[in-house]
């Protein structure tokens, strides 16, 4: 074998010596590193079975303890995933906020806003996937009958599901009114009341959407047909129904309420409605709600004002509900063209054929 031939081996020789020794050092290193990697990753993930009783969760805001032993933890609207990775583990909730961070960095979505309760034993990838997939407390709150955006934003913000603000502003957003096809200004009419559960801080537009939804599932419940109006036809039944809604006591007089100012449409005689003009003096006005109406009331000037305008206002003054919903759907069919509250503890009212009648039932009395 030539000297040439000969250096070219010692050559390919060393250099699988050198690649030799570099695969020994990696298979050395890993067999160092991954077993103490390993075991720091499943330490610092192992799941705390109880948080030492020496941490003072009063200082540690929006953590706090439940009935059951379990834990509250608030994440705040534009909250970053490393200040709830720092109270978590100020908390004790996790053991180390740095791995937290770390596993934050690898999720493609973020953590969401809201209230979640966290049971012990829990690992920090179990709570992050629950702040992540938005398990939230859901919170109860009830939207009364008859009430309008106006009162349910006020309800919804003492609740803390959306501020008052935010869910003004989302009643008049135009592409969820357009959404739904309704020919008004607002939402105002086409949010059911009924007891919803929602998270704390909820945006006040997925807020609308439920309710608003939740509206046409009973109305379409009420009669199918509604799917086949127009949205004026709709609107008209929406609009008398919350009519309606502020004027009867008795569940049993809603229709024949609703016959009433139907008869009065159908002759173009004005709909006389007290609710109409409180409507005006509460919400357009601003005044506190009336418990008697006087004469100079029935003479403000607005198309709301059912005394000076014939017609249906130009839109629905309150949300109604069921009841009315479906009196204004089905009326009862009568030749009255009055009513009257006569008795204020029962709610009953006098209905009649002629103003004279009319007018001899007695004071004029409004709902509260």
């Amino acid at each position: 074998m030539s000297k040439t031939k000969t250096k070219k081996v010692k050559q390919k020789v060393n250099v699988f010596k050198v690649i030799a020794k570099i695969f020994s050092v990696i298979i050395a290193v890993c067999l160092v590193v991954i077993p103490v990697a390993v075991f720091l990753v499943l330490y610092i993930n192992y799941p705390v079975q109880a948080v030492n009783d020496d941490i003072d969760l009063s200082n540690i805001e929006g953590i706090k303890l439940s009935q059951d032993g379990g834990y509250y933890v608030d994440v705040r609207r534009g909250e970053s995933s490393q200040s709830v990775g720092l109270r978590l583990e100020r908390a004790g909730l996790i053991k180390n906020r740095y791995f937290w961070n770390i596993l934050c960095r690898f999720e493609k979505d973020y953590i969401k806003t809201g209230t979640y309760k966290i049971d012990l034993p829990a690992n920090q990838i179990g709570i992050l996937r629950q702040l992540i997939e938005g398990k939230q407390i859901l919170y109860s709150v009830t939207i009364p009958e008859g009430v309008t955006i106006r009162r349910i934003a006020a309800i919804l913000n003492e609740a803390g599901i959306c501020s008052y603000d935010e869910f003004s502003a989302a009643v008049r957003d135009k592409e969820i009114i357009n959404h739904y096809n309704i020919p008004n200004a607002t939402m105002e009419g086409y949010l059911f009341p009924d007891t919803y559960l929602f998270p704390k801080e909820y945006p006040a537009k997925n807020v609308v959407r439920k309710m608003a939804d939740n509206f046409y599932e009973r109305i379409e419940t009420i009669s199918p047909s509604v799917k086949n109006m127009t949205a004026k036809e709709l609107n008209d039944i929406v609009i008398l129904a919350s009519i309606v809604e502020r004027e009867y006591r008795i569940s049993e007089e809603a229709p024949l309420m609703s016959g009433v100012f139907l008869n009065r449409l159908r002759i173009n005689m004005a709909l006389q409605s007290c609710a109409t003009v409180v409507y005006i003096m509460t919400e357009i006005q601003n005044k506190p709600h009336p418990s008697v109406l006087l004469f100079r009331d029935l003479e403000v000037v607005n198309p709301y004002n059912t005394y000076m305008y014939p017609g249906l206002p130009p839109g629905p003054i309150c949300a109604p509900g069921n009841t009315a919903l479906r009196a204004a759907i089905f009326p009862e069919t009568t030749n009255f063209l009055y009513f009257r509250l006569t008795d204020p503890a029962s709610g009953k009212h006098y209905f009649s054929r002629t103003h004279d009648e009319h007018i001899g039932a007695g004071q004029l009395l409004i709902k509260p």
